[in-house]
């Protein structure tokens, strides 16, 4: 097996970490087979978009998601740390409104699956940060959400000592008792 998957505390929500060849000469991984994430995930999803950022130390993104036209995403990161969070917008789940953090890092190559109906967001930890990530629906900035970062209902744990920078929409998230969360499974 090319790809191993860990289920979080969060139902649906996996770490992903592929196998890594090296030797003298490099490393060498498949970041993305369908096959191998079929398998490892028992998903078979198809992606559509992919988007590329690039972030200073300090600058948190999110947490993002579509009212409609939700996506599931595979995030990984090509340069540098972040922290990396989702959080569950299913109404009828037994986890809604809990968040998991997860490490991401150029160095340990791990991948973090979100599946549709979570927020997602993440904080760059390093001096700069690279994040890729798959989704599985096109962006739809109409139908586009933000939940807000700092909601201590979520009580999100993160590391940091000094407030973050923000762009303007996510400085006015919405707190989760008035944020439109998902009533069904969106998929």
């Amino acid at each position: 097996m090319k790809l191993t998957a860990t289920q979080t505390t969060l139902a649906g929500v996996l770490v992903l970490e592929p196998t890594v060849f090296g030797d003298e000469r490099g490393f060498f991984y498949e970041s993305f087979n369908a096959q191998d994430f079929a398998a490892a995930t028992g998903l078979n999803r198809t992606f559509v978009q992919d988007n590329h950022s690039g972030s200073a130390r300090n600058v948190l993104r999110g947490l993002h998601y579509q009212t409609q036209y939700p996506q599931g995403k595979l995030v990984r990161v090509l340069a540098g740390e972040v922290f990396d969070v989702a959080v569950d917008l299913r109404r009828r789940s037994c986890t809604f409104g809990q968040w998991i953090g997860v490490t991401l890092s150029a160095q340990n190559r791990r991948q973090l699956w979100i599946p549709e109906g979570f927020a997602h967001g993440f904080l760059t930890l390093s001096e700069h940060a690279e994040v890729l990530y798959k989704t599985t629906e096109f962006w739809h900035p109409e139908f586009e959400r933000c939940l807000l970062w700092s909601d201590a209902e979520v009580g999100i744990e993160w590391p940091i000592t000094e407030p973050p920078t923000l762009s303007s929409k996510d400085r006015v998230g919405q707190p989760l008792r008035e944020a439109e969360a998902f009533m069904q499974p969106p998929f």
